[in-house]
């Protein structure tokens, strides 16, 4: 059985209380979800300085879904620790592979495929036979969220060939037979229990903002058109938190500058990047839904008892 949640937007579900509700968890996605694959990489795409992590001085947690430890990046993934998952998301990746190489190196959501057969080959080893290994894989959770970059970071980037090329629609086609294909893979994989998290709507976001103008709207509508979804709950919806334009861009915190104090007034932290009041709303909703319109069919917490 093949079980395909979609989510509203945003957020990862990661160490809270309660007892673990499956037995591993695999995240796939761009900087909305990395914790730590991009350190390592020639890349513009790393926050691994003040003041990000801010609200985070124990790391990043899989809280909701009962994980004691934090999924850890495959960049530094070892031993028996794969058995409880692992984090492939890379910072300005997207679904196409050319997507963000304007920013350097990045982990495309093909490669990202690619990494995780290399787990799955590691924890075949790990319990001695494909079977043991399909029979875990089967009972885990997957959440994958990316395609922001493929409009923030492509289609609408002055770097890349795509809008003058493909109207609206049919990039969104394409995106979608492309992402359609990746979701096979992954089920060809063994996942049985996927959630996805769509694309907010970046038109409202400080880089696209700076980027295209508004023409007097409060978000760039024909952003908003093109990804069609919703964003609201805070005071400040358009404007970062923190002062950007950290590695030589204009979407990243300054390093070491103090943030806005009022962290939870805000949908931005950075330019591009949810706060944590809003990242916990998200995954909130997405774990117990509130309204139809946040999951669809089920939520997680119904998904992980499936």
């Amino acid at each position: 059985m093949w079980y395909l949640v979609t989510l509203l937007s945003l957020s990862s579900l990661v160490n809270g209380g309660g007892v673990q509700q499956v037995p591993c968890y695999f995240i796939f996605g761009a900087s909305l979800y990395d914790n730590g694959n991009n350190n390592a990489l020639v890349t513009a795409a790393k926050a691994n300085y003040p003041p990000y992590g801010i609200d985070f001085p124990r790391g990043p947690t899989a809280e909701l879904l009962g994980f004691e430890n934090y999924i850890p990046p495959f960049a530094s993934a070892s031993g028996q620790d794969i058995l409880k998952g692992g984090n492939y998301a890379s910072g300005s990746s997207g679904i196409r592979d050319e997507t963000g190489q304007h920013l350097g190196a990045r982990i495309s959501m093909n490669q990202q495929l690619l990494n995780h057969q290399s787990t799955i080959s590691r924890i075949v080893s790990i319990l001695g036979d494909n079977e043991s290994a399909s029979k875990l894989l089967s009972k885990c959770i997957y959440t994958v969220g990316i395609g922001n970059n493929d409009y923030i970071g492509n289609y609408f980037s002055r770097f890349y060939p795509t809008r003058s090329i493909y109207t609206p629609e049919r990039y969104a086609e394409i995106l979608i037979q492309q992402y359609s294909q990746q979701l096979k893979t992954l089920y060809n994989y063994g996942a049985r229990k996927v959630a996805l998290f769509g694309v907010p709507p970046l038109g409202c976001s400080p880089s696209i903002i700076a980027m295209l103008g508004t023409n007097g709207s409060l978000c760039v509508d024909i952003v908003n058109k093109a990804i069609q979804l919703f964003n609201a709950g805070f005071k400040f919806t358009n404007t970062p938190c923190c002062e950007v334009g950290g590695n030589n861009t204009l979407t990243l915190c300054i390093p070491f500058r103090a943030p806005c104090r009022n962290r939870s007034d805000y949908v931005y932290w950075d330019a591009v990047h949810p706060t944590e009041a809003a990242n916990v709303m998200v995954a909130g909703r997405s774990y117990v839904s509130l309204d139809p319109s946040d999951t669809y069919p089920i939520d997680i917490h119904r998904l992980a008892q499936l």
